[in-house]
């Protein structure tokens, strides 16, 4: 294999690469402009267990609860997806 094919090879990973990561940049975009239309997902966000401290003009907002429940369902998912 000489030099050249090796350089074409790179380029064409990293070519695949970003065109995957394109691909999923557009698919998280349309799940969050269809995510609030589906009725009940309105308060994903604001779940009892979310941490919120205010502090006059100063709010922070650690969405724990949020981030546990979205885990536990990618791990599911992910899990039924790859089983072999």
């Amino acid at each position: 294999m000489g030099r050249g094919e090796e350089k074409d090879m790179e380029i064409s990973y990293w070519a695949k690469f970003f065109l995957t990561l394109g691909v999923i940049f557009i698919a998280v975009g349309l799940v969050l402009l269809v995510l609030p239309r589906i009725p009940g997902l309105g308060r994903l966000g604001h779940l009892p267990g979310d941490i919120v401290y205010r502090k006059g003009n100063f709010v922070f907002y650690f969405p724990l609860a949020t981030s546990i429940l979205l885990s536990l369902l990618l791990t599911l998912i992910l899990t039924l997806l790859l089983r072999r």
